[in-house]
């Protein structure tokens, strides 16, 4: 087979200050990619998201000494999400995969993922560390607790049976991906393509992945800080919140209409209470009367309940609302995005 009809591998490596560890990991997968030029042809593009040490500059040089390298410069910082929305455009392969350079996914993956998706005919391929046959070394204990809760509080909301939604190493269709668009800007973007990937119907699989902060430590490579955590924890609720929104109204709904039952019981405890002291007493009995007893007498009772009937039914109304808009939402996603392919691949044969 002719080098040249041998299918397109584009390398996307999204870097932000990694003047410590950039020239060494890159000539690593430089190295791994020209061990597979048996089947692939390859590209490295170096999406340099507005560094501010010498990350430019090695970048620059890389490119000089590997012709497959090409590096893009970020004037200032916008995130990982806009640095690989950037790569995407640029690419031009059969197949995109993205890494981090920091190689906490060895390079091996690669191939694995890419011969996962040719065999299932996937739109893309994650490698994940919580399906069975992954695993996980050397990972700080805050960021694998944050990362685990992250990944099983999304599994959840998706449905969709998939391990590590947030995981950045994937292969992806080359057309399919470049033919989608994207809102994200930080590590939100890495659900944001599953969501909507499962509303075009696309298959997505995974590989068991090998998650070693190893390489990174031994440089003192360090990049977590708390405000990213929180940063990172308010993007995963809010991709929960893209997947299924009405839960966020529902599930509290219920609970809360749960709570109102328990109210009303003890509203009509007091009423009927109250009703047969005032029989007992002699007195001239009336619905109203009663209520009003019962009411003067237990007003945070009767306060909590009617305010928890109200919350909930306002609740569940808003989860049904949601769905609704959900569905809309994922039938234009839909038919906008099938009418733009066939477009597209009209126009290309034309041409």
């Amino acid at each position: 087979m002719q080098a040249t009809s041998l299918p397109l591998l584009s390398i996307i490596l999204p870097v932000f200050n990694e003047e410590a560890l950039l020239r060494e990991h890159t000539e690593k997968i430089c190295r791994h990619l020209t061990t597979l030029e048996d089947k692939f042809r390859w590209e490295v593009l170096i999406i340099n998201d507005g560094s501010s040490d010498n990350t430019a500059e090695i970048a620059n040089t890389l490119a000089v000494d590997f012709a497959q390298i090409k590096t893009l410069h970020h004037p200032t910082n916008f995130g990982v999400g806009q640095a690989m929305r950037f790569g995407f455009a640029n690419t031009s392969g059969d197949y995109v995969i993205t890494m981090d350079v920091d190689l906490s996914y060895d390079v091996h993956h690669i191939e694995e993922m890419v011969a996962k998706l040719q065999q299932e005919h996937a739109k893309i391929v994650l490698a994940s560390p919580y399906m069975p046959g992954g695993t996980i070394a050397n990972v700080p204990t805050a960021r694998k607790v944050l990362s685990v809760l992250g990944n099983r509080f999304l599994r959840f909301f998706s449905h969709g049976g998939i391990s590590t939604l947030t995981s950045m190493v994937r292969v992806y269709d080359g057309p399919f991906i470049r033919s989608m668009e994207f809102r994200s800007m930080g590590l939100d973007l890495m659900p944001e393509t599953l969501y909507k990937a499962m509303v075009l119907r696309a298959k997505i699989a995974e590989v068991p992945g090998r998650l070693d902060w190893g390489p990174q430590l031994k440089l003192g490579h360090q990049r977590q800080s708390s405000m990213k955590y929180i940063r990172q924890i308010l993007d995963t609720v809010m991709s929960g919140f893209i997947f299924r929104p009405m839960y966020f109204f529902v599930l509290p709904g219920i609970f809360l209409a749960i709570f109102a039952i328990y109210s009303s019981y003890w509203m009509f405890f007091h009423y009927f209470d109250a009703l047969l002291e005032i029989r007992e007493l002699g007195g001239a009995a009336s619905e109203q009367g009663a209520l009003a007893v019962a009411f003067s007498e237990n007003v945070h009772t009767y306060v909590v309940g009617l305010v928890s009937i109200m919350l909930s039914i306002q609740l569940i109304g808003l989860g049904a609302l949601a769905l609704q808009n959900k569905r809309n939402f994922e039938d234009l996603y839909h038919h906008s995005a099938t009418k733009f392919q066939s477009l597209k691949h009209t126009l290309n044969k034309e041409s």
